[in-house]
């Protein structure tokens, strides 16, 4: 059938949306891709639907290809599973709460870890039944702070979610790697480019867990590699920690009046001239700095953490999110931001400017006990034996000297500093240098956490119960529409790769002879008989520079104008990509087109 734009749902705009920031999304609405319904939520119009199915294909075919069976979940589910694994509560504000007429609470659904497992549970029950991976591609819900840059992050969107169900841990290695083949096979087709990176599970839990990122300026994921081959998210990058330090002869600590000294910068310069040292100057890289959080709890609840740091090292945000879980009551997504006045007024033992690690400062460095009960965490490079300048919990005062592990304890060690460029990998690989990148996908070995709370168990070889393991992994799908169309476009317009362009080509007729259109039309006919997708421009009274502006917007691969070389017998067909054109004999062009789209 070939899609003629007298009758096409489209209008195309001239201006780019005033609330979009990226290519993409400005292109993808220009152009009548997607239209915005609300905040983070978009329609899809004829166009967009013609892309997005054509993603979904490539995504089917290769779970298909793995054995992967595909099934298909309501959006809108009961509270009581979500419950039985905390995640009600876990996630937090970013979940779609609601209830029905009756009262009775209800969600639409971030991801169906619980859905999938209690549908196993309720038609299996044998290890004969294993293995056995679902997937489905559904739309999904996450009330997101501050949608973005269109599709990339919304409050609603699709994902294909796929899990896999395995006997042992064996069946889960060999599940995973399935799923991370297909992964790259996929992106392969799309003809996006991947890295492969180490990463964090955050509130999916479970153990191994890696992401597939798109590099561009415009992601929001950060992401660390070295020339050597390692890769990984900058949350999930473990530190390269010095060794343990003998401090058996290490003079003891002492405490000295700094006045004003309230930042790294000042206190550097104070400590160079209240104690210099022969072996070089005092630098922020030997202070430590204690940054004092405000961890926002998915229940609501804030919680105050202090965290030491070299001071010549920033605490990233994202990193102590994905990492703190680990040390809360309660796991889930957090928030964390730095304390407040009104926090700090909450615990007379924070002086602001002079905090040191004062839960655990042994009284004789002090004089005085000044224990403050917040949990305290350090960097990796606070190893025991490291000796530092740090505050001493007094106005104007710091401590000098202050051995780790004999003058103070810490509760926990987390990596929450920025990562820099030039930083060793943790494998010896190299020094990592840093990019930006689209999350794509991500694979979890989520292991028995969702089996156990929920009672998924079958009878194993011996006949007793055994908890069932499980995989996850997701591949954003309109997410794929946002990255391809942030690879592939230029200053006129989108420029689709022909495996997910709404059309093989794009026939524009010009001029106002009857003849004219009915060559273009005829061989919109031919095209479309021998299997080519045709969008056609047989719109009487539009201009040429229009009808071009357009195509070029829309971005199919090849456009073919019809117009003044018809007198010559000859149409022009220009590659969107590389803007070569050629002219081709009218009787020929059916075939030559063919053969392009690969018909």
């Amino acid at each position: 059938m070939v899609l003629r734009l007298s009758s096409l749902f489209l209008r195309t705009l001239r201006d780019d949306p005033v609330d979009a920031e990226v290519a993409s999304h400005k292109l993808l609405v220009r152009a009548g891709y997607i239209r915005r319904a609300a905040p983070g939520i978009y329609s899809w119009l004829p166009l967009g639907l013609k892309v997005l199915a054509k993603v979904e294909a490539v995504v089917r075919e290769e779970m298909n290809a793995i054995g992967a069976q595909e099934v298909h979940f309501p959006a809108l589910l009961p509270r009581e599973p979500y419950e039985a694994t905390n995640r009600w509560t876990e996630y937090g504000e970013g979940l779609f709460r609601l209830q029905d007429r009756k009262g009775a609470d209800y969600l639409l659904a971030p991801t169906h870890e619980e859905m999938f497992t209690l549908l196993v549970k309720d038609l299996y029950s044998s290890y004969k039944d294993l293995p056995v991976t679902l997937y489905q591609i559904q739309n999904k819900y996450r009330d997101e702070a501050r949608p973005r840059a269109g599709l990339l992050r919304g409050r609603e969107f699709i994902m294909k979610d796929s899990y896999s169900f395995d006997i042992d841990d064996e069946g889960l290695d060999i599940s995973y790697d399935a799923h991370r083949r297909a992964y790259l096979r996929i992106f392969e087709r799309l003809g996006l480019e991947v890295v492969t990176v180490k990463a964090t599970s955050g509130a999916m839990g479970g153990s191994k867990s890696e992401e597939f990122l798109h590099p561009t300026v415009v992601g929001e994921d950060t992401f660390v590699r070295s020339p050597g081959g390692y890769a990984a998210n900058v949350e999930a990058v473990a530190t390269v920690a010095p060794e343990p330090i003998d401090y058996a002869d290490a003079p003891a600590a002492e405490v000295k009046d700094t006045p004003d000294t309230p930042t790294i910068e000042t206190l550097v310069a104070a400590a160079n001239q209240l104690a210099p040292r022969g072996e070089g100057a005092w630098t922020a890289a030997d202070t430590l700095k204690n940054v004092v959080l405000a961890v926002k709890l998915p229940t609501g609840e804030r919680t105050i953490v202090i965290i030491g740091v070299p001071g010549d090292r920033a605490v990233d945000l994202k990193r102590v999110e994905a990492n703190i879980g680990a040390f809360l009551p309660m796991g889930g997504e957090v928030e964390v931001e730095a304390a407040s006045e009104d926090d700090l007024k909450q615990h007379p033992g924070l002086v602001k400017g002079y905090i040191g690690p004062g839960n655990s400062l042994d009284a004789a460095v002090l004089g005085t006990e000044s224990a403050t009960g917040l949990l305290y965490l350090v960097d990796p490079r606070v190893v025991s034996g490291s000796r530092w300048i740090t505050g001493a919990n007094e106005d104007g005062k710091h401590v000098f000297g202050l051995v780790a592990g004999r003058d103070f304890e810490w509760d926990g060690i987390i990596e929450s500093v920025e990562v820099r460029e030039g930083d060793p990998a943790p494998d010896g690989s190299g020094p990592l240098e840093a990019a930006r990148g689209i999350e794509m996908g991500h694979i979890f070995q989520l292991g028995r956490k969702y089996a156990e709370a929920l009672g998924l168990q079958v009878l194993d070889r011996n006949g007793k119960l055994a908890t069932v393991t499980m995989g996850s992994y997701g591949v954003g799908v309109t997410r794929a529409v946002a990255a391809l169309a942030e690879a592939n476009h230029d200053d006129k317009g989108l420029v689709w790769p022909r495996n997910v362009a709404p059309a093989h080509v794009h026939i524009v007729a010009t001029g106002k002879g009857e003849d004219i259109f009915e060559a273009a039309n005829k061989l919109a006919e031919e095209l479309s008989d021998a299997g080519v997708e045709v969008i056609y421009d047989d719109r009487p009274k539009v201009s040429p520079g229009v009808k071009f502006s357009d195509a070029e917007l829309i971005g199919v691969p090849t456009i073919v104008v019809v117009g003044r070389g018809l007198a010559d017998g000859v149409v022009e067909v220009k590659d969107r990509a590389t803007g070569q054109a050629e002219n081709i004999p009218v009787g020929m062009a059916a075939a030559h087109l063919a053969a392009l789209a690969g018909k």
